[in-house]
Formats: structure tokens, sequence, C-alpha cells
């Protein structure tokens, strides 16, 4: 993690898969811990609210710290107009992430809709963002490959950063799906 600061504080990252599917998994992770913890207090009645909303927020502050990764490594690879590196492991992964996100975020909503649960509903959501930041990064890589549009990737991460904020603000908000 400290080398991937690293670069990214010197404008080296880029949405190649080798940045941007770490900063997302740890995303991720922190989305998921939050949710194991809500479904921890699941059986008591008295925390349960409390600790929903705390989890929804959680959630809403990792859509918008993804967004802002996602928004300044755009950014910082179009104006430095780097092409991404042609990575097969990146192009892998992202095909394998394709076929697994949406079988998790359906578990997930399957789940969310069984306890109620906004925060899970929003978690869902992240995953569904993943499986999206996969296709554009697998679209990015092979344009590039293939066509030589090194700036493709960028422009389709920035694309997200709306979709993704917007989801983030709602977190925040409490703007819930089983009202």
């Amino acid at each position: 993690m400290p080398e991937q600061l690293s670069n990214l504080s010197e404008g080296k990252d880029h949405l190649d898969g080798a940045g941007i599917v770490r900063i997302d998994s740890f995303i991720e992770v922190v989305s998921g811990a939050a949710l194991l913890w809500r479904l921890s207090v699941d059986a008591d009645e008295h925390r349960r609210e409390r600790i929903e909303q705390i989890t929804l927020k959680t959630v809403g502050i990792c859509f918008l710290a993804l967004a802002a990764y996602v928004g300044y490594a755009a950014v910082s690879t179009l104006m430095a107009k780097r092409a991404p590196e042609h990575s097969l492991a990146g192009i892998i992964l992202a095909c394998a992430a394709l076929v697994v996100m949406p079988l998790l975020s359906r578990g997930k909503r399957r789940v969310a809709a069984q306890l109620k649960s906004a925060a899970m509903s929003a978690d869902a959501k992240q995953a569904d963002f993943c499986m999206y930041l996969s296709a554009i990064l697998l679209g990015g890589l092979l344009l590039n490959a293939v066509a030589n549009l090194w700036w493709a990737d960028p422009i389709s991460g920035l694309i997200t950063v709306p979709i993704i904020g917007k989801e983030g603000i709602e977190g925040l908000r409490g703007d819930t799906c089983c009202e």
C-alpha cells in the first residue's frame, strides 16, 4: 500500500488494473467489514436501527472515496497523456469480476430484502459498481491494446464518477431502499 500511495502522489497510477483494483478492493473490504458489524447486531432490536444508519453512512463514505479516486486517477492520466499499461493480468481479473460481481450483488440484494437492510442493499450496489468499473477497465485496456486509444480508459472512468458519487451522497443522507 505505501508503494501505491507513492505512485498515486507521483501521478504514476492510472486505471490499468494495477491501482484501481487494489484501492477498489480496499474500499470493498471496508464496506464489507461495516456490513459484517451490522449483521452481528441484527438480533438486538434496540441497537439494530442505529447500527444500520452508521453502516449506511460508512458505505456512503466508501462510495465517495471510490468516486474521488477514480476521478483523480482519470484526470491525472488525461493531463499526463499516459497510456494504460497493457496488462494480461488486469484483463483476466476484469473478466473474472464481470462474472463474480453480479452473483455477489444478487446474493447481497436477497439478504438485504430479507433483513430489510438499506446498508446491505447499498453494499450490493458497491458490488455492481465493481462490475461496472471492471467492464470499463476491460474496455479501456482493450481499446488501448487494439486501437491504441490511450484516452478511452480515463474518459470511461470519468463517466462513472457522478454515478458513484450520487450513491455515496444518498448513503450519507441515510436514503434507504426499504422505506
